[in-house]
């Protein structure tokens, strides 16, 4: 299971965000330069549509891939009562043929994306990732080198942590504590719950700047 919310930014803004994330967590930045593909299952692989993500770390040396089954949210009062959500998540390395294999078994290429940024790790209660990406399309098939923005001048922040049945609604406490910390600059929520760009960014951002530096906790 992880717990996991999302938000967006101004990619104007997203330097000041490095700046608080680096004194924050008190670690360097990862580079990110994922290619991902997302694949559904034909009729011939049962009644019910599933759904699989095969990420490709084209930062490393030798890229690595990665393939990733996302499931259903816990749903209920309880689901309910907290700012996170939680799901059921299944995440494995692979080889390089991967992509071959998914298509002997039926799965059909839905579409792909690159995405760009860097990552976060934050040990406080939970391991929390922080990444800032930008999306951006291919204009040929997995043509990376060619690869478009998606959202011009948007950025995608998501904030994730391991969880387990029996400790998700503390690893959730952990993720909003932080998530605290970046609510000058914007606002995290639930994947599917849009709240847009936080007023009070342009200003949170430009004192980062001015200071050089987040408070290192």
């Amino acid at each position: 299971m992880e717990c996991v919310v999302q938000g967006i930014i101004e990619t104007q803004h997203v330097e000041a965000l490095e700046i608080l994330l680096q004194g924050l967590c008190g670690v360097s930045k990862e580079r990110l330069r994922i290619h991902e593909l997302c694949l559904k299952s034909g009729p011939n692989l049962g009644a019910v549509a599933s759904e699989v993500r095969l990420l490709c770390d084209l930062e490393q040396p030798v890229p690595t891939w990665t393939v990733r089954h996302v499931g259903g949210a816990m749903r209920g009062a309880g689901a309910e009562q907290i700012s996170v959500l939680v799901r059921t998540m299944v995440e494995s390395k692979v080889s390089k043929n991967v992509l071959r294999f998914f298509y002997a078994l039926g799965y059909k290429l839905d579409h792909e994306l690159l995405r760009v940024g860097f990552s976060f790790y934050f040990q406080r209660g939970a391991r929390i990732t922080i990444t800032v990406t930008s999306a951006n399309k291919m204009l040929k098939l997995h043509a990376t080198e060619e690869a478009v923005p998606v959202t011009p001048g948007i950025q995608l922040v998501e904030v994730t942590a391991p969880a387990a049945a029996d400790n998700y609604n503390e690893v959730a406490a952990a993720v909003s504590s932080f998530c605290e910390y970046l609510a000058p600059l914007l606002h995290l929520s639930k994947p599917g719950v849009s709240t847009g760009i936080v007023p009070t960014a342009a200003a949170a951002a430009a004192s980062l700047m001015s200071n050089g530096g987040g408070k290192q906790l």
